[in-house]
C-alpha cells in the first residue's frame, strides 16, 4: 500500500475531457471507462493522491461487497473478471460527492498486484431483473436481455504488430517459394494501390470492376507482414464513397505504418475527403498542376415537385417522423425546418471531425486549420508553404524517388504490384493463417427488397429471402462462435427488414452477434442492426432514421393532357385503393359557378375513407417499427420516440443516445465477438465470409463491359433500384454529403434519373 502513485492526463481535443493514467509501483493503469471533464479532473486527483498516504487517514473510506464485475487494465490487456469476494473502497469528496460512485480501488491479495480502475462497468444483474426481462415472443420463445442497465467497456481490438520468429519467417519464405504464379510477388515490391470513386463494402471478384473497402483493408494487413513489399504507394481521387469507409482506410493506414515500412500518398485533385484521407500517409506529394479544392463542405437535397406539377403527376406521400426527409423530394419544393435542423446537425459533426483530425495530424490548432481553409485555397504553392503537403512532384518523379530509396536506381521502372494482383496473396501465405476458432461474417449492403427482381444482378443489393437462408444455415451449425453482421444500407422494404431482423434476433438467442456498420446503417439497415445486442458504429456513420414512407401518384391530369383515358372495374370498399391512379385519394373540391359545381368531363366517386386508410397503415408501421426498436434496445417507448421520429444521426450522436453500443470499425466488432465467445484476445481466430461471390460468367462479361462502357453497371442499378420499390419503405432518402466538385455530372444525371424514375 505504501508504493507512490503517480498520474498522468492527456486533453482529449475534440471533447475537452481528460484520459487519465496512473502508476502503482511498475502497474500502469488507466481510466479508459470513464471521462471526466477536465475543469474537475485537478480536484480529484488531489483527493485520490491524498487517499493513498500510507495510513489512508485524509480518505473517507466505505467498505462494501459488490456483485461480479469487469474492468480494463493498460498493464494487462484482456479484460479481469473481479470475483463476488472482492473488496472495494470507495474514496469520497467531500467537495466534489459526485464522483462518489465512480472511484473505486480494489484491494487484493499481498501476492497480486494493485489494480486501480476508476468505473466499475458491466455490473451483473440479479436472476429476477433477468427473468422481468424475457418477453415472450409470437411463437411463444423467450428473447433475452439484449442490453444491460449498465454501460459496458469492450476491446479495442487495436491492430499490434507481431514478432516471426526465425521458424516462422523460414516457414513463410517456404510457403512463397511454392505459391502458384498469380499470387507471388518480386523480392523488394511496392504495393500501388489507386483509390477512387465508390467503394463497395462487399468482396469482390477478380472479374468484378470497382474497388471493395475489406480487400483494400485486407492488403495492408497482408503488405505489413509480407517480407516481399517494401512500402505502399496510393494514387489517391476523388472518392465517392461514405466518411465511415474513408475513417476505416485512414486507420489501416495509420497500423501499416507501425511495421517500419513508408506508406507515400499521391493526390492529383485535392478535396476534403481525399486530404482527410492522404494526410494518415507519412508523406503526401501533389503535381505543380493539382486541383485544389479545400473549400469547405456542403450537403444537398434534390425536390421534383415543382417538375411533377408541370407534367401533371401530383405525389402524395405518407411519411411518419418530423425527421423523416425520404419522401420529400417528391412532395417539397424546399426543406423543412426539421431536415434541415437535422442535416445541419449532421454537417456541423463531419466538418467539426474534419478540422480536429486534420489539425492533429499536422500539428495545428483548429483555428489555423480553419482559417487556411476559409481563405479559398486553390494554389498547390500554398499547400507545400503552409506544410500540407510533402513536396510538389509529378507521378514519374515519385517514382525515380521510390527507387532510389530502396536501391532500384538501376531498373528502367519502380517495381510495383497492384491492389488486384495483390488481393489474390492469400493470408496464410504470409503467415497470418487464422485458428481454429471461426466467426462467421455476413454482409449487407445497398437497398433492401424481399426477393430478386427481374434486373438484380449478384450483390446489387440486400435480398431479404437469401439473407435469411445464410441466417438460418450459420444458427444451425456448430462451427461458427460468433457472428459479426455488416451492414451498409440506406434502407428499403419494411416488411422485408422485419423479416430479417426476426431472423436476426433467432441467431442471437443460439450464439453472440454483432452488427457493425459502415457507411450507412438507416432505416431499414438500422431494423436489421437493432436486432443484434451489440450495435458498433463509426463515429460518422449514417444511422437511425426510424421511421416510414410510402405514397402514391395522382395522374389525372397528365392522363387528361395527353389523351390517356384509364376505366377501372372493382368490387370492394377500397379495392381501388392501389390500382386507381386516375384519380386522388382526397375528396375532390370542385369550384362553383353560379350556384353550380364546375366538375371535369368525368365523373369521380370521392373516397375520403381511403386517404384515412392510407394515413392509418401507415402510421401502423411506423408503430411497429418504433415498439420493436424500443424493445431491442432496452428503452421506453417514450424515449424512443424522442431519438425517432425518422431523423438520422451519426454514429457519434447515436451512441450517446443509446441507438449504438460502441464506436469503432470492423476490428473492433471482431474483438467484441471474441470477448463474447469467451475467446482470449490474443488467440487467434478465422473470419468466414458467408457473403463471398462466387466468379460466373455474368460477372466476367459485366467487368469487360463496364472497361469499355463505364455507365452500364450505374445505369442497371438504376433500373434494379426502381424495379424493387414497393409498398411501405423503412429508407433514407438520397441527401449527398460531398466537397464541392466532387459528383461528377454523369453521377448527378444518373441520381436525377434514379429520382425521377422512382416516383413513377
Amino acid at each position: 500500500m505504501g508504493s507512490p502513485l503517480h498520474f498522468k492526463d492527456r486533453i482529449d481535443s475534440a471533447q475537452g475531457y481528460k484520459h487519465i493514467s496512473y502508476r502503482v509501483g511498475s502497474n500502469l493503469y488507466s481510466s479508459l471507462p470513464q471521462l471526466i471533464p477536465s475543469s474537475e479532473v485537478d480536484q480529484l486527483e488531489r483527493n485520490l493522491s491524498a487517499s493513498f498516504l500510507p495510513s489512508l487517514l485524509m480518505a473517507k473510506i466505505l467498505l462494501f461487497k459488490p456483485p461480479p464485475c469487469a474492468f480494463h487494465s493498460l498493464h494487462h490487456h484482456a479484460r479481469t473478471n473481479i470475483s463476488s469476494s472482492s473488496f472495494f473502497f470507495l474514496l469520497s469528496s467531500p467537495s466534489n460527492p459526485s464522483y462518489l460512485s465512480r472511484s473505486f480501488l480494489h484491494v487484493s491479495p499481498p501476492t497480486r498486484p494493485l489494480r486501480l480502475p476508476f468505473t466499475v462497468r458491466a455490473v451483473e444483474s440479479s436472476s429476477k431483473e433477468r427473468e422481468e426481462a424475457k418477453i415472450e415472443a409470437g411463437d411463444g420463445a423467450l428473447r433475452s436481455v439484449y442490453a444491460s442497465k449498465a454501460s459496458e467497456e469492450f476491446p479495442s481490438g487495436e491492430f499490434e504488430m507481431e514478432e516471426f520468429g526465425w521458424l516462422r519467417q523460414f516457414v513463410v519464405k517456404l510457403r512463397m517459394l511454392i505459391a502458384p504464379p498469380w499470387q507471388r510477388v518480386r523480392k523488394d515490391s511496392v504495393l500501388s494501390m489507386k483509390l477512387r470513386g465508390q467503394i463497395s463494402d462487399q468482396l469482390k471478384t477478380r472479374f468484378a470492376s470497382g474497388l471493395s473497402l475489406p480487400q483494400i483493408c485486407e492488403n495492408f494487413v497482408k503488405a505489413a507482414y509480407d517480407p516481399r513489399i517494401t512500402g505502399i504507394y496510393l494514387h489517391i481521387e476523388p472518392l465517392t464513397c461514405g466518411w465511415a469507409k474513408v475513417d476505416e482506410i485512414r486507420r489501416h493506414i495509420i497500423d501499416f505504418k507501425k511495421s517500419g515500412k513508408f506508406v507515400v500518398s499521391y493526390m492529383p485533385i485535392c478535396g476534403e475527403k481525399e486530404y482527410y484521407l492522404a494526410c494518415a500517409c507519412g508523406e503526401l506529394y501533389v503535381p505543380p498542376s493539382a486541383y485544389v479544392s479545400l473549400l469547405g463542405l456542403t450537403v444537398q437535397q434534390t425536390f421534383l415537385r415543382g417538375l411533377l406539377e408541370k407534367i401533371g403527376v401530383e405525389p402524395e406521400i405518407q411519411r411518419i417522423g418530423n425527421y423523416k426527409s425520404a419522401g420529400d423530394q417528391l412532395a417539397r419544393k424546399t426543406m423543412s425546418k426539421e431536415v434541415k435542423e437535422m442535416l445541419t446537425v449532421i454537417l456541423d459533426n463531419i466538418y467539426g471531425n474534419w478540422l480536429d483530425v486534420i489539425s492533429s495530424t499536422l500539428g495545428k490548432s483548429r483555428e489555423d486549420v480553419e482559417e487556411f481553409v476559409n481563405s479559398g485555397v486553390y494554389q498547390v504553392e500554398r499547400l507545400k508553404e503552409e506544410g500540407w503537403v510533402t513536396n510538389i512532384l509529378y507521378d514519374d518523379e515519385i517514382s525515380s524517388l521510390l527507387k532510389e530509396r530502396i536501391g532500384q536506381k538501376d531498373k528502367k521502372s519502380l517495381r510495383t504490384v497492384d491492389y488486384s494482383k495483390y488481393s489474390r496473396v492469400r493470408k496464410w501465405t504470409v503467415g497470418l493463417g487464422g485458428g481454429g476458432k471461426q466467426i462467421a461474417v455476413i454482409r449487407a449492403s445497398g437497398s433492401i427488397s424481399r426477393t430478386r427482381g427481374p434486373l438484380s444482378s449478384p450483390g446489387s443489393g440486400i435480398i431479404a429471402e437469401q439473407l435469411i437462408e445464410k441466417i438460418r444455415s450459420v444458427r444451425e451449425s456448430d462451427r461458427y462462435k460468433a457472428v459479426i453482421l455488416r451492414i451498409d444500407s440506406p434502407g428499403g422494404d419494411a416488411l422485408a427488414s422485419d423479416l430479417m431482423w426476426r431472423e436476426i434476433r433467432l441467431l442471437a438467442e443460439s450464439k453472440p452477434v454483432i452488427a457493425s456498420m459502415s457507411d450507412l446503417a438507416a432505416s431499414g439497415g438500422y431494423y436489421m442492426a437493432m436486432a443484434a445486442p451489440i450495435i458498433v458504429a463509426e463515429k460518422l456513420t449514417l444511422t437511425g432514421s426510424i421511421g416510414v414512407v410510402t405514397g402514391r401518384f395522382s395522374l389525372q391530369k397528365l392522363y387528361e393532357r395527353i389523351g390517356f383515358n384509364k376505366e377501372v372495374l372493382s368490387r370492394g370498399k377500397f379495392s381501388e385503393f392501389r390500382a386507381a391512379d386516375q384519380r386522388p385519394l382526397r375528396k375532390m373540391k370542385f369550384p362553383k359557378i353560379l350556384g353550380r359545381s364546375k366538375r371535369p368531363r368525368k365523373a369521380f366517386v370521392d373516397r375520403p375513407d381511403e386517404a384515412e386508410l392510407f394515413t392509418k397503415s401507415t402510421q401502423n408501421t411506423y408503430r411497429l417499427f418504433r415498439d420493436k426498436a424500443a424493445f431491442s434496445r432496452s428503452m421506453d417507448v417514450d424515449k424512443m420516440e424522442n431519438v425517432a421520429q425518422g431523423r438520422v444521426w451519426s454514429g457519434r450522436d447515436a451512441a450517446s443516445r443509446g441507438l449504438v453500443d460502441s464506436i469503432g470499425g470492423f476490428y473492433h466488432a471482431v474483438a467484441i465477438a471474441k470477448l463474447k465467445a469467451n475467446i482470449p484476445q490474443d488467440e487467434k481466430v478465422r473470419l468466414v465470409e458467408l457473403s463471398k461471390p462466387n466468379p460466373s460468367l455474368q460477372d466476367v462479361l459485366t467487368g469487360i463491359g463496364s472497361s469499355l462502357i463505364g455507365i452500364d453497371k450505374a445505369a442497371k442499378q438504376v433500373l434494379s433500384d426502381v424495379s424493387a420499390i414497393s409498398g411501405v419503405q423503412a429508407r433514407m432518402d438520397n441527401i449527398l454529403f460531398e466537397g464541392l466538385g466532387e459528383a461528377t455530372d454523369e453521377e448527378q444525371i444518373l441520381t436525377l434519373i434514379k429520382n425521377f424514375l422512382s416516383s413513377l
